[in-house]
């Protein structure tokens, strides 16, 4: 695991009633932190929100930031995981297909985290600097790696950077949480329908893999 959140509760047995109550708090996290930012949402906003006491945030959280990093961290597993396990024996088309669809999938489960990481982003990332350390390069370079190792053996174009094909990953999927709000103008919707993440995973897929010269 790439991101590991480190709580108060990282050591304690995780019941119904514990897990429960963590999501419950998330959830309601993450709302107040996409509507009012790090700076502007309070431990006491989350508490009402979620419908529990400020001392059974704090229970579970030790701070705001705390609570900040595990409803980024939360997203981030679910981004990572999906491609911690790639090897080099591994089929490319399979890899890439599983990973468009889960990734747009996201975005449609998870769209205010998707958010609350670009903003952090965008900010400069003071937030987490945990994050961006040295495991992370390495992390990232061993799924480049595979990339590189796919090309090596002829399973996609050699032409195509190994570590710009992840950014571009990255980029393409998360749009449509990041940038719904424009996605839904463009097309004159107010929200968006199971079609149109469908037509969004298929037209990803197809660009991404003709582009890596990958056929099923």
């Amino acid at each position: 695991m790439l991101f590991k959140i480190e709580t108060e509760t990282s050591t304690r047995p995780a019941g119904r009633i514990r897990q429960k109550n963590e999501s419950i708090i998330l959830r309601a996290a993450e709302i107040e932190f996409a509507s009012s930012g790090f700076k502007g949402a309070s431990m006491n906003d989350i508490a009402q929100r979620a419908g529990l006491p400020k001392a059974n945030i704090h229970y579970y959280f030790k701070n705001k930031l705390g609570l900040y990093i595990a409803v980024i961290g939360d997203i981030i597993e679910l981004w990572d995981s999906t491609l911690n396990a790639i090897t080099a024996d591994d089929d490319p088309y399979e890899v890439l297909t599983h990973y468009i669809a889960r990734k747009v999938r996201f975005s449609v489960d998870n769209p205010l985290a998707s958010r609350i990481f670009a903003t952090e982003l965008v900010n400069g990332a003071p937030n987490m600097k945990e994050y961006f350390r040295e495991d992370y390069n390495l992390w990232f370079k061993g799924r480049a790696d595979v990339f590189r190792a796919w090309a090596a053996q002829g399973r996609i174009d050699p032409e195509v950077t190994p570590e710009h094909l992840i950014f571009l990953l990255w980029s393409s999927t998360q749009h449509y949480a990041d940038f719904a709000v424009q996605i839904k103008a463009a097309l004159g919707k107010e929200t968006l329908d199971e079609e149109d993440y469908r037509d969004a995973t298929d037209t990803l897929t197809h660009i991404i893999l003709k582009g890596c010269g990958i056929a099923k």
